[in-house]
């Protein structure tokens, strides 16, 4: 298989950049340079970009509707459209990312010129956040027990959440998805995960104080522990 499972999970973080890459990929896997001599080998691999580009769509994970070529037979006559279908999934995705970036970028400037409601962090806050997060890339990055693309989808996830990181944000979403990360880190490597975890741990109990502020919310109040209780005839147990 030309895409792997890990490879499938990664589009779900960043689906428009994630889709550029697979198209990227799929076209420099092509034997044929020329695009004329197209082979059996070629209209495999197009044939699996097709079928995981429609199946993106359809799940509504990516947000463009492009309509995809009938598929008629197995030859490789079928290559010019399949491959004029990817070019066309990827350049709608480039301008999906475009505007994609406008939105992001606006959304800063509003937040910077105070237009609408944002979470403050204190320079302290700011500073110890980014280094935490360094301290992450860096402990990710020399780490041996983790497959390699979930180490890149982690550094990926942290690159992102450092390019957006200011004084001022609008939302703490990308935060909070750290928690998720830190769950599945402690899942895959039990006892080793804990100077990860403790980090994620730190960089959490910031930002929930941040967010308590904002929130106005009695001083010193701690990050709520949600749990799950067995209830047995609708109460708690």
């Amino acid at each position: 298989m030309l895409f792997t499972d890990d490879f499938i999970e990664n589009l779900r973080d960043d689906p428009v950049r994630g889709t550029i890459d697979l198209c990227d990929f799929t076209i420099n896997k092509l034997q044929s340079d020329d695009h004329e001599g197209w082979t059996e080998g070629d209209l495999g691999v197009l044939i699996e970009a097709y079928s995981l580009l429609v199946e993106l769509m359809d799940a509504g994970i990516l947000p463009i509707k492009v309509q995809p070529p009938n598929v008629e037979n197995g030859s490789p006559d079928q290559c010019p459209n399949l491959y004029s279908f990817v070019n066309f999934v990827r350049d709608a995705c480039k301008a999906e990312e475009a505007k994609l970036r406008v939105t992001a970028l606006r959304s800063r400037f509003r937040t910077s010129l105070g237009s609408g409601f944002t979470y403050e962090f204190s320079q302290g806050d700011l500073d110890r956040v980014q280094e935490l997060v360094n301290q992450l890339r860096s402990l990710i990055s020399a780490g041996t027990n983790l497959d390699k693309e979930h180490q890149q989808r982690l550094l990926r996830r942290l690159e992102k959440l450092q390019s957006e990181l200011h004084k001022k944000v609008s939302d703490l979403d990308r935060f909070w998805g750290l928690i998720g990360d830190a769950g599945v880190v402690l899942g895959k490597l039990g006892s080793d995960a804990k100077p990860i975890v403790d980090r994620i741990r730190d960089i959490a109990d910031i930002v929930w104080q941040t967010q308590s502020r904002a929130e106005e919310l009695p001083s010193g109040t701690k990050l709520p522990q949600l749990e799950h209780k067995p209830t047995i005839g609708g109460e708690e147990a």
